[in-house]
């Protein structure tokens, strides 16, 4: 499964173009497109602008739709209203839920009223100061409570899980007990699918460089010296 990130139309039409299976609407885009750091700020009106942009850009892919910061802390029923508004206003074909056991009600009650719900357990960036920064997640005795995590949102109905910054061994292991499939990012080989943040992926985005990440390009030296060229022309005049 070829899972990666996108934000806008013309993007998500080059990534559709390239065959990627599915387009997650990540709300990473409080980092990479708005400049936060982290990726708390983005409200589900962003979030819907976003993915309706994305979904105008895919003919193939699977679209999927984070749900914001703060959501899953009320009840199921604002939730469900939430959820109700991605799929109607943007056009996704599922909402992307962070945390385990904890929300697992929640999945629940988004799944039983035919609401495909992608999980995402380990490094939740939700929980970023709970976890205290961006930190491997599973390391000892704490691997039985990510693997209760993913058999919960399993259980509660959801269709996949991403499993984010876990020993490989663990995602390994997570991989084999469930039954949908997993996506990994930072989790090692033995996931059933990757995804990547599409600005890390091309090199586009210069702030927080995760150790897993591969960059396929150098896109911020292209970009740098394409409007180089293009500034320097502008200047001496040999431009237009």
């Amino acid at each position: 499964i070829v899972c990666v990130t996108a934000y806008d139309y013309t993007v998500a039409k080059l990534l559709d173009a390239a065959g990627v299976d599915m387009l997650l609407v990540g709300d990473s885009l409080g980092m990479v497109v708005q400049g936060h750091d982290t990726t708390l700020p983005v409200t589900l009106d962003q979030m819907i602008y976003h993915t309706q942009a994305v979904v105008r850009g895919s003919e193939k892919a699977f679209v999927a739709c984070d749900l914001p910061f703060g959501l899953c802390h009320r009840s199921s029923d604002v939730v469900l209203e939430a959820a109700i508004r991605v799929l109607k206003e943007s056009g996704a074909q599922a909402v992307k839920v962070e945390g385990g056991v904890p929300v697992a009600q929640t999945i629940q009650a988004l799944t039983t009223r035919h609401i495909p719900v992608l999980g995402h357990v380990g490094l939740t960036p939700q929980s970023v100061h709970a976890f205290g920064g961006f930190k491997v997640q599973g390391r000892g005795e704490a691997a039985d409570r990510v693997l209760a995590d993913a058999v919960a949102v399993e259980e509660a109905g959801a269709f996949a899980v991403v499993l984010e910054g876990i020993p490989a061994r663990l995602s390994e292991k997570i991989s084999a007990r469930l039954t949908i499939p997993t996506i990994g990012i930072g989790a090692g080989p033995g996931c059933d699918g990757q995804v990547l943040v599409v600005y890390d992926l091309l090199g586009l985005y210069d702030g927080v460089k995760p150790r897993f990440v591969k960059r396929y390009m150098d896109g911020s030296a292209l970009v740098r010296q394409a409007v180089g060229h293009f500034a320097e022309e502008v200047r001496n005049r040999s431009f237009p």
